[in-house]
Formats: C-alpha cells, sequence, structure tokens
C-alpha cells in the first residue's frame, strides 16, 4: 500500500501537472469508486479546478472554488495522465476531461479506493480521527509519551496506528524501528524517553530521505506518472536477507497481521 512518501510523490507530480486546470467533464465507469451518488459526483466537479494540493496521512486532497475531493489510493489505487484517443486500460474506474487536453485516469486493479467530495471548510486537523503529521510540531517525544500511557500494544502497532501518526506504514515502520534500534514485537509501555525522542527524530529523517527519493516502488506500487521510487535502494531490513550493519540474517515476525522485518542483532 502507497504511504506518505508514495502519496506525496504522487500528489506533488499532480500540482506540476494539472495545477490550475479545469475539470470538463467527469465519467464514473466504476461507480462503488465514488462515495454517494455518481451523478452527483459527476456535477459537483465539472467546471471547477484543482486549485490547492494537499495530503492528510495517506489521503490525497484537491482543493476547489468551493469543496475538496478526497482520494484514498488504499492497496493499488494510481492516476495517470493520458490524451483522449488512448485507449483506456483495463480497471480504468473515474476519468477526468481536463482543460489543458489531456485526461487524468484513476485505475484499481482491486477495487478499493476511494473518491468522495468533502466540504470547503472540513476540519483536516480532526479528519478521519488521524493522529497528528510526522512533521508537525504536536509529533514529539512528549506526545509519543502521552499517548502510549495505558497501553501495551507493539511499538509496530503503535506506529501503525494512523490515530497515533498519519501515514506510516509496514515499510517505513520497520526502518523507523531498525534506526532506534528498538524490536518491532516490544511493548510500546517499555519504550524510554531518550527512545521517544530518537522515534520523532527517525520518523522524519526517514520520511524526508523517502519523500526525496520519490517513494518505495516495490512490488505492485508504481506512481505511474513518470516517477519511480528509488528508495527501496536505502532500505536496511524491510524485504532484506541480512543486516547491512552485522551481517545477521534479518528476521521476519507477524506483528498484527503484517510482515515485520528487524535485526535481532542491533534491535535488541
Amino acid at each position: 500500500m502507497p504511504e506518505l512518501p508514495e502519496v506525496e510523490t504522487v500528489l506533488r507530480t499532480l500540482e506540476h501537472r494539472i495545477a490550475g486546470q479545469e475539470i470538463t467533464e467527469v465519467r464514473v465507469i466504476w461507480g462503488k469508486t465514488v462515495i454517494g451518488d455518481p451523478d452527483e459526483f459527476c456535477r459537483r466537479l465539472k467546471g471547477r479546478h484543482f486549485l490547492r494540493f494537499m495530503r492528510r496521512g495517506k489521503y490525497l486532497l484537491f482543493g476547489m472554488e468551493d469543496c475538496i475531493l478526497m482520494s484514498h489510493l488504499r492497496m493499488e489505487g494510481k492516476y495517470f495522465i493520458q490524451k483522449p484517443e488512448e485507449k483506456l486500460i483495463p480497471h480504468t474506474h473515474v476519468v477526468f476531461g481536463l482543460s489543458g487536453g489531456d485526461e487524468l485516469r484513476y485505475n484499481d486493479t482491486r477495487k478499493f479506493g476511494r473518491m468522495e467530495i468533502l466540504p470547503a471548510d472540513t476540519d483536516l486537523n480532526t479528519f478521519h480521527d488521524l493522529g497528528p503529521e510526522p512533521f508537525d510540531e504536536a509529533f514529539s517525544a512528549e506526545y509519543i509519551h502521552a499517548w502510549r500511557r495505558g497501553r501495551t500494544m507493539p511499538v509496530k502497532s503503535m506506529l501503525l496506528n494512523q490515530n497515533f501518526c498519519a501515514g506510516i506504514g509496514n515499510i517505513y515502520a520497520d526502518e523507523i524501528l531498525f534506526a532506534c534500534g528498538i524490536r518491532p514485537g516490544r511493548s510500546c509501555s517499555r519504550l524510554k524517553r531518550k527512545e521517544e525522542e530518537m522515534i520523532v527524530t527517525e520518523t522524519r529523517r526517514i520520511l524526508h530521505e523517502a519523500i526525496l527519493a520519490g517513494g518505495t516502488t516495490i512490488r505492485s506500487y508504481t506512481s505511474s506518472l513518470g516517477v519511480t521510487g528509488l528508495f527501496q535502494l536505502s532500505c536496511k531490513v524491510h524485504t532484506m536477507k541480512t543486516c547491512s550493519t552485522c551481517g545477521h540474517d534479518i528476521k521476519i515476525r507477524r506483528i498484527g497481521g503484517r510482515s515485520s522485518y528487524y535485526c535481532p542483532v542491533c534491535q535488541k
């Protein structure tokens, strides 16, 4: 699933390509992609312009004159910018005609992605009960200490909890914990203050580096907009066989239904 750096990459690429363009028409090919009535969805968006490009966690948010178009890619959602005369590829579910002459096409093999029109004054701070963004000042060691109080879940599960922090997914949680020397299955109740500070620092560093690298392009995820993510070349543990630091075999453990990669030597 695309995580924060991948979604940010898609957002900024779209901003570069379609900012300011008018939506001349909308075609919803698979109705369940849209939350609400597809016909109303098309009517509301026709004639609107892509004015602001925002992200909240893993959600893409396109600000328009009087509304916000929300798009969640889920597992395999992708955007393509193509000419109208180009043949629609299978699993294309929504098509936006653009005033520049191209079409913005949403494709989703698994059909898990969703779009919704939100009011222009939607409070994005409380949107879907998401926690603070990793780069916000609110995401601090003090915040982590207060949030984990009374909880005993594994540290990996805490990082993946979108109510704790918005945007961190499986790949980056593994990398963050490796950088901090913390095993993914360790209870969050056992974190020390220094480790809480390290989680904040390493989360920001790793996500920043991943954004600069265009995200991580592995398995089924690609940006589909001419940007190839390269952060997988910097991964230390996720999908790795041996630890680049000590040479020990990387271990895999299922935590919260997700595969967690870690080094038993470097992560005590």
